[in-house]
């Protein structure tokens, strides 16, 4: 009885390591196949003609986009003169929407210099900017005239820009931010790459890879 119970145990045991190490990618004869670092966009997108396009698709809502930001704003000055950095902002929901028209009012208002003053806001000083009077009187603060802000925020151009980007994010298949689309054939995101550096840095040679052609 004992004799039986140890093999039975040890059976039992082998087939835990074997489990273990299969799942691992361990075992004779497997091997792990690497982790992608990009998705193919499927079918491939139009982009702006004789440039490298990159869209980076962000939610002033997200804490990745923020952490993402500062990075993106040094990679910026560094890509060749041919390579155009598009922001789209996105609204996977209608409680999106006021943030989404945020991005595009100080786009109109030339007040793009707010916006990484936006993530600050609502990441580190925890302030609510999720609805118009919010974020109308937010902008107030940081010396945006309040008529021309509310009457840019409603204006059909930029209903129209973000009308504009949700017809991206369902182009591009984007299931989160933040997420770089590249000359509309690739996409990457800290999930795919690993990092948020990691993210800039794989954009950064599939660029490569698409001028070198």
């Amino acid at each position: 009885m004992k004799s039986a119970f140890l093999m039975r145990a040890g059976g039992v045991f082998a087939a835990v390591v074997m489990l273990l190490f299969s799942s691992a990618g361990l075992t004779q004869g497997t091997v792990s196949p690497p982790k992608a670092t990009f998705l193919e966009v499927s079918p491939p997108q139009p982009t702006e003609p004789g440039k490298t396009e990159v869209l980076e698709f962000f939610s002033y809502a997200c804490p990745h986009c923020a952490v993402l930001e500062p990075l993106m704003e040094k990679w910026i000055k560094k890509v060749p003169s041919d390579v155009v950095i598009k922001l789209v902002p996105v609204a996977f929901n209608a409680s999106m929407k006021p943030m989404q028209q945020l991005f595009y009012s100080l786009e109109v208002l030339n007040r793009l210099d707010l916006h990484a003053k936006v993530f600050n806001a609502i990441h580190e000083e925890k302030k609510r900017l999720f609805t118009k009077p919010d974020i109308v009187a937010w902008a107030v603060t940081q010396g945006v005239d309040r008529a021309k802000f509310e009457s840019v925020f409603d204006s059909f151009g930029v209903v129209s820009k973000a009308g504009r980007a949700d017809q991206l994010v369902t182009a591009y298949k984007v299931q989160g931010t933040p997420s770089l689309a590249v000359a509309g054939r690739f996409l990457t995101s800290p999930s795919e790459a690993g990092g948020y550096q990691e993210t800039i840095d794989v954009a950064d040679s599939l660029i490569r890879q698409v001028r070198a052609k």
